[in-house]
């Protein structure tokens, strides 16, 4: 995350050298104790790129040929703008992602309590709340990733908080509740069923896969190899 709006500010910066650079130093005016010869170029239109893009207004050094006085301000804006835009983005991603690991870690503790292999000794009551809990987390699940689709893109170091790893526990759990003689427990696998569904239509966006454990197992090789190659996490 921290890399990507790195990116955005060095790519606006680098953009608008390249506008300052032809107007160097001639287009400036600087301060007394400030010599432009001093500097190369293409250091010194770096250098008013990043503080106009910061809107730190040094003042050190200042626009005097008609064009760049309206172009300076300009940037100041797409720099504040950039400032919020990444702030709104960041308060955006991050509710996703943490519900994503916390259906994650659900995951985890419905396989540690063995809700999948025990689901005929255990409660009908019991059995059902838990599944249908799930299915209301997941079906969240499903919706982030349709709306915030970069969110596919960022995954866990640790194991029981990503869902790529223990998602194939919701396919155990539904599968289970399924085979329930329990109306109660069957009808909250349907929910869970369309909840998975709906998460199996999102990530088919990024890997391939005919049937439900295809997508999931795709999906956790995936992110498995993406881990193991240092991409964004």
């Amino acid at each position: 995350m921290v890399a990507t709006i790195l990116m955005w500010i060095l790519l606006q910066g680098a953009g608008w050298a390249m506008i300052w650079l032809p107007h160097v130093p001639e287009g400036f005016s600087h301060d007394p104790g400030v010599d432009p010869n001093r500097y190369q170029a293409w250091a010194e239109a770096a250098y008013i790129s990043l503080v106009t893009l910061a809107t730190l207004g040094f003042g050190d050094v200042v626009a005097v040929d008609p064009v760049l006085r309206v172009l300076s301000p300009l940037q100041g804006l797409t720099g504040f703008a950039l400032l919020t835009a990444a702030l709104t983005w960041f308060m955006q991603i991050h509710p996703p992602l943490s519900r994503r690991r916390a259906a994650a870690l659900r995951l985890h503790g419905l396989r540690a309590a063995g809700y999948a292999d025990r689901a005929a000794e255990l409660p009908a009551w019991s059995m059902s709340q838990a599944v249908a809990g799930l299915a209301a987390e997941l079906g969240t699940i499903g919706i982030d990733l349709k709306h915030y689709v970069e969110t596919y893109f960022f995954h866990e170091d640790a194991r029981p908080l990503s869902l790529a790893e223990q998602l194939h526990v919701a396919l155990d759990l539904h599968r289970a509740a399924a085979e329930q003689p329990d109306p109660g427990v069957r009808a909250a696998a349907v929910e869970l069923g369309a909840a998975l569904d709906e998460i199996t239509a999102q990530l088919r966006e990024f890997v391939d896969g005919q049937t439900l454990p295809d997508v999931v197992a795709a999906y956790t090789s995936d992110h498995r190899q993406s881990a193991g190659s240092g991409q964004l996490r």
